[in-house]
């Protein structure tokens, strides 16, 4: 792999390295211009587990030439300062907030590896694996009979970013998300599927861009009819036209990650209702 002119970018944690990588990409993608290779070192718990991170971290440094940049979620205090000893870039998260919060509450933290991904609320946990489950079941048009059990049924073309939105949420949230892929029929006149007419207030429509759905279906099914750019600006086209025609709140996801499409939609949701 070369890996010259790129930035070497690091996630390091004790745990799953998911808080580590959420921060550093954030604040990475105020930095556009430049070229990274990321690499993500989970469960660092232990001096032989990140001597050996260091170690590779190290010899990658050596290929590119470029100091690395580590984002460190690591709780333990003798390893962090073990970090901090290397010739690294480290934004170290805990070292970043814990002194001000420990000011801010009048109390000593008490780190704890995997506190903030373990299964500290048995009760929400189930909640949410209950979702999941949910999702999976009703997923892509399935049983439409238990959408009466959902909190929300997002709408939409195929490939138009519907089954991971749902599963976002209900991996993160507990929602209950159903989707129901608009096909060709249901398209034919821009109004609601009878299949959904008594779920007008749980339902959320995506939309999207038809060069975007394009370049996407053209991936799965090149060359076809379903991915052409004519089908892609008819569906598209008709779509829009029910969402107005029946008052669906849209959405569009051309540009939106998993993430913020799950945030949008649950936020609109809460201006309905409280879940």
């Amino acid at each position: 792999m070369d890996l010259a002119g790129k930035h070497n970018i690091y996630f390091l944690s004790d745990r799953t390295g998911i808080s580590a990588e959420t921060l550093g990409r954030s604040l990475l993608s105020q930095f556009p211009d430049h070229e990274y290779h990321f690499t993500s070192l989970p469960f660092v718990d232990s001096e032989n587990r990140l001597d050996l991170a260091i170690a590779d971290i190290q010899k990658t440094t050596e290929r590119s030439g470029l100091r690395p940049v580590i984002f460190s979620t690591l709780t333990n205090p003798a390893l962090r300062q073990r970090l901090l000893a290397e010739d690294f870039f480290v934004f170290d998260f805990f070292a970043t907030y814990l002194a001000p919060l420990q000011d801010a509450l009048h109390q000593k933290a008490s780190p704890i590896a995997g506190q903030m991904h373990g299964i500290v609320d048995l009760g929400s946990y189930l909640d949410r694996m209950d979702a999941v489950n949910f999702t999976l079941n009703v997923d892509d048009g399935l049983r439409t009979k238990e959408y009466e059990h959902a909190d929300i049924i997002l709408l939409g073309v195929s490939r138009s970013g519907k089954t991971p939105t749902c599963l976002y949420l209900a991996m993160q949230f507990g929602i209950r998300a159903a989707n129901y892929p608009l096909i060709d029929e249901d398209l034919e006149y821009p109004r609601l599927p009878d299949q959904l007419g008594n779920y007008r207030d749980k339902l959320y429509g995506l939309s999207i861009d038809p060069a975007s759905l394009h370049r996407i279906r053209q991936a799965r099914r090149p060359d076809s009819r379903y991915a052409s750019i004519e089908q892609c600006r008819r569906e598209v086209k008709q779509v829009d036209l029910m969402y107005k025609q029946e008052g669906i709140p849209r959405l569009d996801s051309s540009s939106m990650s998993v993430e913020e499409l799950a945030t949008s939609v649950l936020f609109k949701a809460k201006l309905h209702r409280q879940f």
